[in-house]
């Protein structure tokens, strides 16, 4: 059902897109596929997400993707812009709370040492774990806003969305015969 919709509303945003222009570059064209498939793939989650009101608010910024947006988007287009112009319209954001660790002392030096190595060991596994949720927040649409846990749910929802995404691009390639 989800690769459908997308589908159905993929081809409408690349038809609005050849019938704007008549004549358009190898870069042209690139910009208008993608910008179909992510407002195609947006539209099907009906701006219930993070990502997928991220994507329509870049989208509908420009005022050359009026149009598009309007027509890939719906009869709902202006509450969908609304809500993904206004970002805390959507209370779902959770925000997470640090907890600090006592140290309590130890006499025995190698418990000392080992707890020392365990602490420099824990210290770098939250270093690359802060490092790579910096990486998530920018590959997500709209991660820069997420606390720790709606990005990881966020990221799983857009995960699948472009997977299927990907398998009605390679469904649709393949069935287009070759110049």
């Amino acid at each position: 059902m989800l690769k459908q919709e997308f589908l159905k509303k993929w081809i409408m945003g690349l038809q609005i897109c050849s019938a704007s222009k008549k004549e358009m570059s190898v870069l042209e064209r690139k910009k208008a596929i993608k910008l179909s498939a992510d407002l195609a793939m947006a539209s099907t989650r009906n701006g219930s997400t993070n990502w997928s009101r991220a994507l329509i608010a870049n989208a509908s910024k420009e005022n050359d993707n009026t149009t598009l947006v309007d027509q890939i988007l719906g009869k709902d287009s202006g509450s969908m812009i609304k809500k993904a112009s206004n970002p805390s319209a959507f209370p779902d954001e959770r925000v997470t709370t640090c907890r600090g660790k006592k140290m309590l002392r130890n006499r025995c030096c190698g418990i000392r040492r080992a707890k020392k190595m365990a602490a420099s060991a824990g210290s770098i596994a939250k270093k690359l774990v802060k490092k790579r949720t910096q990486v998530l927040k920018r590959l997500v649409p709209g991660g820069e806003s997420m606390d720790e846990f709606s990005l990881m749910e966020e990221t799983l929802d857009y995960i699948l969305s472009l997977r299927a995404q990907v398998d009605v691009m390679r469904h649709f390639a393949n069935a287009t015969p070759p110049n």
